[in-house]
């Protein structure tokens, strides 16, 4: 067996990390198919063998690590055994979509991994995509609706990652979901705001077709709050869930904004994706970067992803705009472990602009000024000044303008992708619901029900702008809430995949289990 070739006890110091490889830079330009390259199942028992017995394994830590609390080491040690259906199992406990998280998640997990602090962390991230692709390889994902029904109803409104893992959830509890999007298809961010090449859109459709065969109904085009009375669907249902995500952009208002060519990062990339998926780019109906200079104000993944949309319709330049400064080669002295390595990386979108004009796209501590007409009311190019960070004695930032650095980009396309001020305000006022001093829906700390009776919130509606695995945590643990609300109590589990039991249940638990003595 190859297993007792491998060598599990030494593995982390015998080898070397490899994780998912991304498909030749030059080539998959050309296409939107997916990116990575997935590894053989030799090389992904050769990276199992390099998690170790680290006593306390912070990757699966809610609070340093994993937000789910995904029990890592145990699933990677039964990919070691070649135990697969068991790792699908264990996987599927505490994450409901792994096939997302396993593709676009930046891996806080590998961030905390304990052999991190000396090397490489384990490739955590393409053993978990490994395993769920795995199983619908395999035949292990197919539908189980619930044996019950318990004659509720309860309706979602969003179908983002909080929104399906509630839905999800809810499901198995026996409850009757509705989920609504306002789009044409479903995922939310998940169809319309991560490209092709990084999720591929049969991944996600997939995903909903599934749940779909296990009972949940969706009802796409439905814009609630604008076009569809919330409170109808409110007062039709024992619980509603607001999950409709943090979609409010972060504009940029400075002289000359209304010029034609300037976009938010999200119509850029939805109309790309739907384009895409309706037509093959042939309808038109999307932004098209070919033959135009690009600038894209603001990085992370959004700005990244209209890099790489921008590089594939065929742009003549790309030059992406950060605020702060470019980050340290290593951890800094205020960043160790086990948090999130705030250090500099390529990712994906970066090495594609670099091995096609020969230069990494990024432009650090530059700050816009104002945007530039061409007389006919179209973008050309902007004027821009370069910052300088400083930090005060009790550690706070600020920045200033430096003088004589001021510069001019040429540019007839420009996107806005400088993250998201909160969900947008309509549907909010229409259902009545308190809101937070960040504008995102108040609930109590603990819980996520609203002001609002039969009304709960979950996901970056919630708690503000996040990641996909925070909002499938937020998901699961409203649905908890909800299913409580509706019956009295629930069985869903707690972050980590555990019921929560209460004190007087496992002392009853435990003296009905006690022998009684006979004469």
């Amino acid at each position: 067996k190859r297993s007792e070739m491998v060598d599990k006890v030494r593995g982390f110091m015998k080898y070397k990390r490899r994780g998912d490889a991304y498909r030749n830079p030059k080539k998959r330009t050309k296409d939107y198919k997916e990116i990575s390259a997935r590894l053989s199942d030799g090389e992904l028992q050769v990276q199992a063998a390099r998690c170790m017995d680290c006593g306390v394994p912070f990757c699966q830590s809610n609070t340093t690590g994993c937000p789910i609390g995904n029990i890592i080491p145990k699933w990677n040690d039964l990919v070691f055994q070649n135990q697969w259906e068991e790792a699908l199992n264990r996987l599927l406990m505490t994450n409901n979509f792994p096939e997302f998280t396993g593709r676009v998640c930046p891996a806080p997990c590998e961030g905390s991994c304990v052999l991190g602090i000396n090397e490489l962390p384990v490739a955590i991230k393409s053993i978990e995509c490994a395993i769920i692709d795995r199983g619908f390889e395999m035949g292990w994902m197919n539908p189980r609706p619930p044996t019950v029904r318990t004659g509720k109803k309860v309706a979602i409104i969003g179908s983002g990652p909080a929104g399906l893992a509630a839905a999800d959830q809810l499901n198995k509890a026996g409850h009757s979901v509705t989920v609504y999007d306002r789009n044409d298809r479903f995922g939310g961010l998940l169809m319309y705001g991560i490209p092709n090449m990084k999720l591929d859109k049969g991944v996600v459709q997939r995903r909903i077709d599934l749940m779909a065969a296990e009972g949940i109904s969706f009802v796409p085009n439905t814009h609630v709050g604008v076009t569809h009375s919330v409170n109808d669907i409110r007062h039709a249902n024992d619980a509603l869930v607001l999950a409709t995500g943090a979609t409010w952009p972060r504009d940029l208002p400075i002289a000359n904004r209304n010029l034609d060519g300037i976009h938010f990062a999200m119509e850029f990339l939805q109309l790309n994706t739907q384009s895409l998926l309706d037509s093959e780019l042939n309808d038109g109906k999307y932004i098209s970067a070919k033959g135009k200079h690009v600038v894209v104000i603001g990085g992370g993944d959004t700005g990244c992803d209209c890099i790489a949309t921008s590089l594939r319709h065929g742009a003549a330049s790309i030059v992406n705009f950060e605020l702060l400064p470019q980050p340290p080669a290593t951890r800094a002295k205020d960043n160790p472990w086990p948090q999130f390595p705030r250090v500099f990386k390529q990712d994906y979108g970066h090495s594609e602009v670099q091995s096609h004009f020969g230069k990494d796209p990024r432009e650090y501590s530059i700050v816009t000024k104002e945007f530039v007409s061409d007389g006919n009311g179209k973008v050309k190019g902007l004027n821009t000044i370069r910052v300088e960070w400083t930090q005060d004695a009790s550690g706070r930032w600020s920045m200033k303008e430096v003088g004589g650095t001021e510069q001019y980009f040429q540019a007839d396309l420009v996107l806005l992708s400088m993250g998201f001020m909160g969900p947008e305000a309509e549907l909010l006022k229409s259902v009545g619901v308190k809101l937070d001093g960040r504008s995102n829906i108040d609930t109590p700390k603990g819980s996520y029900r609203t002001s609002v009776g039969n009304v709960f919130a979950a996901g970056d509606a919630r708690r503000g702008q996040s990641l996909i695995v925070w909002g499938i945590n937020e998901g699961r643990q409203c649905a908890r809430e909800v299913d409580e609300y509706l019956v009295g109590n629930t069985l869903l589990p707690v972050t980590g995949g555990l019921q929560r039991r209460s004190l007087k249940e496992l002392t009853v638990e435990a003296y009905q289990a006690t022998p009684v003595a006979t004469a």
